[in-house]
């Protein structure tokens, strides 16, 4: 680990601090580009926006560009440690934005501790961009935050850590369901984690077909029931069917989520789930259950984890950028649920399809293929970049929220 952290330190301060620059898009090799670029010819495009604002999107990058933005209250694992300290998370997820979809992407750490002024910081500079990505954000704040947002700004707000994630467990949780042969309309689910990411999975998995009373939330209080007094997040997720604890809700459960911390499924509890369980133990770095133990337990599962050196990771970079491009690529106002299901219906699609060689060899697996140690695609699948967006840009059209 400390080769690890060494190696890291490098890697972000050599040959130059950070992971992202700017570049330029066009000629600065004459004195009439610079004209061009900057005084006096650049007062053209400005006077064109003035009299149509949509030309910005035809003279200016902002089509392309996205805002990562966080308060630094719930950084990647880290917990709150500050707008600044979160910047090189930022900044890397500004790689896989570039790496992943070829967009722009602008980090912006917003020191504000209060969610009223970091609304109001985001509303004032959000004409910038095409689009933002808030990153790293802790409950409930951002549930306030992502909402006030979408409600005030006409272009797509997303909180990756909610849906992001929920639309990468989704794609995973319909083909494993399609290799067990069951619906999800009859499955039994129990949810540990009642968070921003566990809230976030669980609506998606009712958009998909989920019976709302067959859905277990257990928090540190155990399963969710009206004599909790939860707040108005949770309260939909209130069942009060019988089961109060994790013990008594994972009887007969076909589908386990875990989004909350380590080691926190038993294998006792994990033999007392229904026959072919569907197990997505999401704990970064230390799963709810470890694959190793998992299997040795039980023979008849699917496992995933958030990690990539186990089969089936559970990885935004899946969702996000080809999201985001498909949105753009229709000038879109906001991501909407049709939006998600399209996402997480061409995501889940591609894991179907033969692998391509050039993903065999990242895998180093001649044999991979679709099956119970691949129901999620692989991130490096070439196929993501044209399939995801088309799909996205065709929900934002048929749901009326496309521009173009």
């Amino acid at each position: 680990m400390s080769d690890l952290k060494q190696a890291a330190l490098e890697y972000h301060q050599n040959p130059v601090p950070g992971k992202l620059a700017t570049r330029l898009t066009k000629s600065t090799e004459t004195q009439r580009d610079l004209s061009l670029a900057y005084s006096p010819g650049v007062a053209a495009p400005c006077l064109e926006i003035e009299k149509n604002p949509d030309d910005v999107y035809r003279y200016t990058g902002k089509g392309n560009l996205v805002g990562v933005i966080t308060d630094g209250t719930a950084v990647l694992g880290l917990g709150k440690i500050g707008a600044m300290a979160g910047k090189p998370v930022m900044e890397g997820k500004g790689v896989l934005f570039k790496r992943f979809a070829d967009i722009d992407v602008f980090d912006i750490e917003v020191n504000a501790k209060d969610p009223q002024d970091f609304i109001h910081t985001v509303c004032n500079i959000a004409d910038t961009f095409g689009g933002i990505n808030l990153e790293d954000i802790a409950a409930p704040h951002c549930f306030d935050i992502e909402e006030a947002l979408i409600e005030k700004l006409d272009i797509p707000v997303f909180h990756d850590d909610q849906h992001g994630t929920a639309i990468v467990i989704s794609a995973g949780i319909v083909n494993a369901l399609k290799l067990r042969n069951k619906k999800l309309a009859d499955c039994k689910i129990l949810c540990l984690g009642a968070g921003a990411a566990g809230i976030a999975s669980m609506n998606m998995l009712l958009n998909l077909g989920a019976k709302r009373e067959n859905i277990f939330m257990a928090g540190r209080r155990g399963i969710l029931r009206s004599e909790l007094n939860v707040d108005h997040r949770r309260a939909p997720f209130i069942n009060d069917s019988g089961p109060k604890t994790i013990d008594e809700a994972i009887v007969d459960a076909d589908i386990f989520i875990g989004v909350s911390g380590p080691n926190l499924l038993s294998p006792e509890n994990l033999k007392k789930m229904a026959p072919n369980p569907i197990v997505f133990a999401l704990a970064n770095p230390d799963p709810e259950i470890k694959p190793e133990l998992a299997k040795a337990t039980r023979n008849d599962l699917i496992i995933a984890t958030g990690r990539s050196d186990y089969p089936n990771q559970v990885n935004n970079v899946l969702c996000f950028p080809f999201l985001f491009k498909g949105a753009l690529s229709v000038r879109a106002k906001a991501i909407n649920t049709e939006m998600k299901i399209a996402a997480v219906e061409a995501i889940a699609s591609i894991a179907r399809m033969e692998v391509p060689e050039s993903v065999k060899k990242i895998h180093h697996d001649d044999n991979l293929c679709f099956g119970e140690n691949y129901v999620i695609p692989s991130p490096f699948d070439p196929r993501l970049i044209d399939i995801v967006p088309k799909a996205v840009a065709e929900a934002a059209r048929k749901s009326g929220v496309s521009r173009i």
